[in-house]
């Protein structure tokens, strides 16, 4: 019996790689002879750059950049050979901020152009920029701001020479264009501290910037699936990097030939922290849903809804890890979590073998 473990973190409470261990150690409690391989996996957002790492190897380098309030910061990101990978939650990301903090007016995407400046500078001739977790809304201005301070001989973008010879993947499940009512201000800003009003001047403030750069380049990419994720840090590197677009999910299971991985399984575990209709929009459970073939897909969640519909969707089984009587805030417990999906799945296994 082969089991893959591919468990995404559950926000605030669990890392993949924690989720997919106390998931092998209620396995092998049920079933002692099982084979395991645990599979770090993210959708482009907590956790990519670590997703790779454990997959590919490479080392993580540390850089001095700033926070989205322009505070000094040490983030890691990943090199290997030429490639890198870097996860803009660590320079630009919410959790760097109190709640108290948090103003998308002023939040700035320049940690993260200094992370990618530094990859530029060690080698790195291709860049994967996971856009989960931002707390920015600054259409990556500050983001490309950091890269002109970094190369630009005279201070003007098209000075830049030395990224002509770098392409850049952007990954998000984020399909959302840069500008509109489904625009980066409108859907995301709220979350990251904007009034009603607030999101009408970012709005306006990427309209006007997109107008601007369309008239430089004389083509516009705001439109683009993915030109807001990460508070429209996706439109800067689509219009200004040439950046391609990909689900976070697809592009590091492709990287680690996961299909490969999994031929000879007979048995795949998926998990997140609240399954529902939303999960089938492209979330990361579906990227592996689509890779799985006809290899059994168990769905674990700390909370689940619209059970039918997961199912009719191709997962074999869906089996949600809490009691129905726990409060969130006991649920969100660390070691309450690692106990209810080791719990489940020992239950589950137990089942499948009794």
């Amino acid at each position: 019996m082969k089991v893959i473990i591919a468990i995404d973190s559950f926000k605030g409470c669990l890392t993949s790689k924690e989720a997919n261990e106390a998931a092998a150690e209620g396995i092998r409690k049920a079933y002692p002879d099982a084979e395991i391989v645990k599979v770090p996996v993210s959708d482009g957002g907590e956790g990519y750059m670590e997703a790779f790492h454990a997959a590919i190897g490479g080392r993580l380098e540390e850089v001095l950049v700033r926070d989205p309030l322009m505070r000094p910061i040490i983030a890691k990101y990943m090199i290997k050979n030429d490639l890198a990978v870097i996860e803009m939650a660590q320079a630009s990301g919410l959790t760097l901020l109190t709640e108290e903090e948090r103003n998308p007016m002023v939040a700035t995407s320049y940690g993260t152009g200094q992370l990618v400046a530094d990859a530029v500078r060690k080698g790195a001739k291709h860049i994967i920029v996971g856009l989960g977790g931002s707390a920015t809304s600054d259409a990556g201005i500050g983001m490309l701001r950091a890269l002109i301070d970094a190369f630009a001989k005279h201070g003007q973008w098209d000075d830049i020479e030395v990224l002509k010879d770098v392409s850049f993947t952007i990954a998000s499940d984020v399909k959302n264009p840069l500008l509109g009512e489904q625009g980066a201000a409108h859907v995301f800003a709220p979350q990251k501290g904007a009034t009603p009003e607030m999101v009408r001047t970012l709005d306006e403030r990427a309209r006007k910037f997109a107008e601007i750069s369309a008239k430089h380049f004389g083509y516009d990419h705001s439109q683009m699936p993915g030109a807001g994720a990460a508070g429209g840090l996706g439109y800067a590197f689509l219009q200004y990097l040439n950046a391609k677009s990909m689900p976070g999910i697809q592009l590091l299971l492709d990287t680690i030939r996961f299909k490969e991985l999994v031929e000879d399984a007979d048995l795949i575990i998926t998990g997140e922290g609240s399954a529902d209709r939303q999960t089938l929009m492209g979330k990361l459970p579906m990227g592996i849903l689509e890779q799985a073939g006809d290899i059994p897909l168990c769905l674990i969640a700390g909370r689940i809804s619209d059970r039918e519909e997961l199912l009719n969707a191709g997962f074999a089984r869906v089996e949600c890890i809490n009691p129905p009587d726990i409060s969130l805030e006991e649920a969100m417990r660390k070691e309450v979590a690692q106990q209810n999906i080791r719990q489940q799945l020992y239950l589950s296994f137990k089942d499948l073998f009794d």
